[in-house]
């Protein structure tokens, strides 16, 4: 990777999700950033310039992540169909307040692993910029990446928390419980193994999980479609995008 194909690589990302965040497509940032980095990498240096080892780990990640967002949050629900089975209404200011516990863990799990991809970039582009002479993330990079992670969830992108809140299924605090819960569980777990995932996929497919122990017809599976259609198509138009971005950046650069 050189310096035009890492501003490449950011660039065919950054596009890609503005695109995505106008219309309201719960698309996968580290979907865009993994395609721009792999389309960017190929337009340097061609086929051998990528780590298939290292590629697989990292599609495995994000594609397995989403089905088990899925199937733990159906489980949990269920199971908590059946422990609550018999409960008053009231219930459901308990899981009001639950979720003020689970939306912090979920915010947890969401900075170990969607932080660590810009640290790892900004670290990459520290080491081919002569700034650095090995791969390590500084203590700002880590200040910046907080921050701004931070800031961009207060500010919210509401198009997506609308699609999100009640494009899929209309939830009760019951089903945002069970599905924070395993979303938090799985973004977790994956940062903990060193598995790079979408937290926008893992919460919508836990969502669905949810919707479906519920009532499979109530399920939107129109916007279900949507969201796996920009699912599979984000690494390779994203990969595509940064080619083109660095055929351009690289006359200049």
């Amino acid at each position: 990777m050189d310096r035009a194909a890492i501003l490449a690589a950011l660039s065919a990302a950054i596009l890609w999700s503005l695109f995505t965040w106008f219309f309201g497509l719960p698309s996968s940032t580290s979907h865009a950033l993994v395609g721009g980095l792999v389309g960017a990498a190929l337009a340097a240096g061609g086929p051998s310039a990528l780590y298939l080892t290292g590629l697989q780990k990292v599609v495995i990640a994000l594609f397995l992540s989403p089905v088990l967002g899925m199937l733990f949050s159906y489980l949990a629900l269920k199971t908590l169909y059946f422990l609550l089975r018999g409960a008053k209404p009231s219930v459901n200011t308990l899981f009001n307040r639950l979720q003020i516990v689970t939306a912090l863990v979920l915010a947890l799990s969401h900075s170990t692993n969607d932080a660590q991809k810009a640290m790892g970039v900004i670290a990459m582009s520290m080491v081919v910029t002569g700034y650095a002479e090995q791969f390590y993330v500084p203590w700002w990079a880590i200040a910046l990446c907080a921050s701004a992670i931070a800031l961009g969830t207060a500010v919210g992108g509401w198009r997506l928390i609308k699609a999100l809140g009640a494009k899929f299924y209309k939830i009760r605090p019951i089903h945002a419980f069970g599905s924070q819960l395993t979303s938090a569980v799985v973004i977790l777990g994956a940062g903990l193994l060193g598995g790079p995932v979408s937290s926008t996929h893992v919460i919508s497919s836990a969502i669905v999980g949810a919707g479906s122990a519920d009532r499979i017809s109530k399920v939107r599976w129109n916007a279900v479609r949507d969201m796996g259609l920009a699912w599979l198509l984000t690494i390779p138009l994203s990969a595509l995008l940064a080619v083109g971005l660095y055929e351009i950046v690289s006359r200049f650069i």
